[in-house]
């Protein structure tokens, strides 16, 4: 189950892959030989082997290409990755598959299907439709070559990025602001008494947040914004275009309409949450924006402000309102503090008991596994990886991997999750431990969430265990997470000063729990930002003009855009699963606020709570729609109140 990857190459990988596309092939080749009579046993059940094979070699193999450190295994895991996903995607084409599988569904054994199984056949049958097995075989290949190289452009595109190395090299001086902890962290420069100020997100976010050098945060921002541009903006443009044509093949208006097929939420759904919220958030937002105008005036003058500095005078109005300074929170917040205590709080509230393993046979040193178990048990209900550092070619952003997924056995039995959190916190420095931004806290949480929906599953039928739903309900489980950060009571559980020990000061935590609503319009309009983008490339015709739409959309955000710059270019979710989709996030809140709101009323910490929600929610998988998941834990339709009143928008 848990798998070697210390002693992993570049070889490996590709057999692993090898060995899983061929054992899968035999799979499917047997279910379409399947003689009379066909039933779920000979047609559809060795799919579902299948595709467990293949999941399993991407957890295995695929997956080392975002975080091994030899560029040789992450290259193979880039060629194994786009094997695979071009495998699933001739899997769905396959006519012979086709007709195998609407043959069985005529059958009586198919009609009397009930449960998952009649579900899995209702998406095959779903999936096939979308694989254009209803059009003419010269426009059957077009789309299979249309697909196949949408793959390409996807893989090459988050490679890119993984690969991509920059930076700036600075003196003491150009750090002016930043506090010495963080210039320890840093690595050399390429000259003496230098020091190299990479992308990654701990050298990044925090140099734009408080380095005092106005023209090196702009310098910093336009490095940032023009990450693999040269490499990546082609990539988009033609994936873009693919995916148009994708979408008028099979007869959709757009990709958008393609893409949303399978989710909760159609085009008219997104344009209506937008239409609810924008025009508040802009209205409160320039509100917001002339407060920190003001405040920039004694360095800026008369000049707006500009894209790389208004995270640096939102900073500065955190310290003078507020008092909070980033780095003296973060002393409150080491890494092994946050992770216990994170695990103290879903423990209580979910009944599970954490352990971590000394032998991790992980890909990495920093790497470190945890077993959970059910409150009192001594059986392992999952397993989860940590790789929370940055390191040169790494995934770079954050995000909850699948390496193993739930499922019920042959013998009953019911095979254990694991997954892995990938992650760039902030490293140990010279004589001090990993000290997390409160913002870092929070994206842990939010991952660990994607955690908790993919090990606590309790579905049988591996296509709808784990956190296997609408794509735009995924992120709800992340979003309600990401609460508890901000409640006093649960941060004082935990949040202690790694010299002290002393518990976070109640004033602090009041300070920073009142710091939370701070130019709450101004980051949500950058979502909606996002989100519009994301939707304006996908739902137009013709070539469309990626710069220019980044720009329009890039005007909600009431600042200036930085010209010159190719911000779509590193976008990952673009070319990740989330093209036409990134509205997800602000969908997904809305439901994510909801549930919470029941933890508001009934106890931020109540097990009973918990319970409902563990048994609702993070174990129901895909066994059925969202939708209803909501209204059993709800016991009510779901409600945007809680969501609006989050943002300030409904008193």
């Amino acid at each position: 189950m848990l798998y070697d990857y210390t002693a992993i190459t570049a070889t490996g990988v590709t057999e692993i892959t090898n060995a899983a596309i061929a054992q899968a092939d035999a799979e499917v080749d047997s279910a379409v030989a399947a003689g009379e009579p066909r039933i779920y046993s000979n047609t559809m059940a060795p799919l579902d082997r299948a595709g467990v094979v293949i999941s399993d070699a991407s957890g295995r193999g695929a997956f080392m290409a975002r975080v091994h450190t030899d560029a040789d295994v992450r290259a193979a895991g880039v060629a194994a990755e786009e094997r695979i996903a071009k495998w699933g995607s001739d899997l769905v084409m396959r006519s012979d598959l086709a007709a195998a599988i609407r043959s069985y569904a005529t059958t009586d054994n198919a009609r009397d299907l009930d449960g998952l199984e009649a579900r899995s056949l209702e998406f095959w049958l779903r999936d096939l439709r979308r694989a254009g097995h209803d059009l003419d075989t010269a426009d059957r290949e077009h789309l299979r070559e249309l697909r196949q190289r949408l793959i390409e452009l996807q893989v090459a595109f988050s490679s890119n990025l993984d690969e991509w190395d920059d930076g700036i090299d600075m003196t003491r001086d150009d750090l002016a602001g930043l506090p010495d902890a963080y210039v320890e962290r840093l690595g050399p420069g390429g000259s003496k008494d230098t020091f190299r100020v990479s992308m990654s997100y701990p050298d990044y976010i925090p140099f734009v947040e408080e380095a005092e050098n106005r023209d090196l945060r702009r310098r910093m921002q336009f490095k940032f914004w023009n990450r693999a541009a040269e490499e990546n903006s082609p990539l988009l443009a033609e994936a873009v275009s693919t995916r148009e044509e994708i979408a008028e093949i099979l007869g959709y208006d757009t990709w958008a309409e393609y893409a949303m097929e399978t989710k909760m939420a159609n085009t008219e759904a997104v344009d209506e949450l937008y239409s609810s919220i924008i025009p508040g958030l802009t209205e409160r937002g320039r509100i917001e924006l002339a407060a920190l105008q003001s405040l920039a005036s004694s360095d800026i003058g008369d000049e707006p402000i500009q894209p790389w500095d208004w995270v640096y005078y939102h900073t500065q109005q955190r310290r003078r309102e507020y008092g909070i300074d980033q780095n003296e929170i973060a002393e409150y917040f080491p890494l092994d503090t946050v992770m216990d205590g994170m695990f103290e709080i879903t423990g209580d509230v979910f009944g599970l008991e954490y352990r971590q393993i000394e032998e991790t046979g992980a890909w990495h040193d920093d790497v470190k596994l945890y077993e959970i178990r059910n409150r009192g048990s001594e059986d392992p209900v999952a397993y989860f990886y940590a790789d929370l550092f940055p390191r040169d070619g790494k995934f770079g952003h954050a995000a909850c991997f699948a390496i193993t997924g739930g499922m019920r056995l042959d013998d009953g039995s019911y095979r254990k999750p694991v997954a892995a959190i990938v992650a760039n916190f902030t490293k140990p420095g010279p004589g001090s431990p990993s000290l997390l931004k409160h913002d870092e806290v929070l994206t842990l949480f939010h991952e660990f969430g994607h955690v908790l929906h993919f090990c606590l599953t309790e579905v049988d039928h591996p296509r709808f265990a784990g956190y296997e739903t609408e794509w735009d309900f995924v992120e709800a489980p992340s979003q309600i997470m990401e609460h508890w950060t901000w409640e006093p009571e649960v941060l004082q559980r935990f949040a202690r000063h790694y010299e002290t020990g002393e518990m976070i000061p109640s004033d602090l935590v009041e300070r920073l729990v009142a710091a939370r609503d701070q130019n709450t319009a101004l980051t949500t309009l950058r979502q909606a930002f996002l989100g519009k983008f994301d939707l304006a490339i996908h739902t137009g015709h013709g070539d469309v003009d990626i710069d220019q739409a980044t720009r329009d959309a890039f005007a909600l955000t009431l600042i200036p855009y930085h010209d010159d710059t190719h911000f779509a270019a590193s976008f990952g979710h673009l070319m990740g699963g989330y093209g036409a989709g990134y509205y997800g996030y602000q969908w997904a809140k809305v439901y994510g606020d909801d549930m919470f709101s029941v933890f508001s009323h009934e106890g931020v910490l109540s097990p009973e709570v918990g319970s409902r929600y563990r048994s609702e929610v993070l174990a129901r998988g895909h066994s059925r729609d969202a939708i209803e998941h909501l209204r059993a834990f709800l016991g009510r339709e779901p409600s945007s109140d809680a969501y609006l009143r989050d943002l300030g928008l409904l008193e």
